[in-house]
């Protein structure tokens, strides 16, 4: 029998090792349709040939939904970061490249990122008032339709680095097709909910080898920020609010 190693333990969701796989095991919480679709998304994402863990099955163990995955043998680059601080300047430049070479990656089968925006914006009747909510529905239509694609949730905790240095990028729940800047606006929203700083150094990389303005991402931010507001996290409310404020970066 193949001994299980817990990873991630929370009341909705539990990750464990078991063997030579990673088993996702979801709560009550999540729809049928809602598991489905996130593995839907990692084979469309496997398809392009970018380095992720294989998809291996779903299925129901012990009574609840699963997504089992190859375990990737490393570990993940915010550990890398975290021990190796001098290395950061470095380590920030190999993190961009990879999240750029997601972006040069298509599959047309992916939801897309605007839709997505928009349900989620739409659904935040108690955190932004309608005035709100309409200035966002604007912007976001008056960005670029791109058809990138986008993790969605690009952050060093979801990527892998193997002895050899090899990066394996994981949690691909958040994939969608779209703008490139919108992904990166996400990434540089996470950073900066931890240090400004590196969010800052985050976003010099990115714009200079994406060859994009900063002001293009920022753009981005009220949109991104209200998004996150979804996962209604107390902690964060505060500063979300602010930043989905489409008039602070008129």
């Amino acid at each position: 029998m193949k001994e299980k190693k817990e990873i991630i333990a929370r009341p909705d969701k539990k990750i464990y090792r078991e063997g030579n796989t990673v088993v996702k095991m979801f709560g009550t919480s999540y729809s049928k349709a809602d598991i489905l679709n996130e593995a839907l998304n990692h084979a469309r994402v496997e398809e392009t040939g970018l380095k992720i863990p294989q998809l291996l099955g779903v299925s129901i163990v012990e009574g609840r939904w699963s997504i089992t995955t190859e375990w990737i043998e490393g570990r993940t680059m915010q550990e890398v970061m975290d021990e190796n601080p001098e290395r950061l300047p470095e380590l920030m430049e190999q993190f961009v490249d990879l999240q750029l070479t997601v972006h040069k990656q298509r599959a047309p089968l992916l939801n897309k990122l605007k839709d997505k925006l928009n349900r989620q914006i739409s659904s935040l009747k108690e955190e932004l008032d309608a005035t709100g909510r309409y200035e966002l529905h604007t912007r976001i239509e008056g960005m670029p339709r791109h058809n990138k694609v986008l993790h969605g949730d690009f952050n060093p905790s979801n990527i892998i680095v193997q002895e050899d240095g090899t990066c394996y990028i994981l949690d691909w729940s958040h994939a969608t097709q779209g703008n490139g800047s919108a992904d990166a606006g996400r990434t540089y929203l996470l950073f900066s909910l931890q240090d400004e700083k590196i969010a800052d150094l985050y976003l010099d990389v990115y714009c200079r080898k994406a060859d994009t303005a900063r002001q293009y991402v920022q753009q981005w931010l009220p949109i991104v920020a209200a998004a996150q507001l979804t996962k209604h996290r107390p902690e964060e409310t505060e500063v979300l609010k602010k930043w989905a404020d489409v008039f602070e970066y008129q």
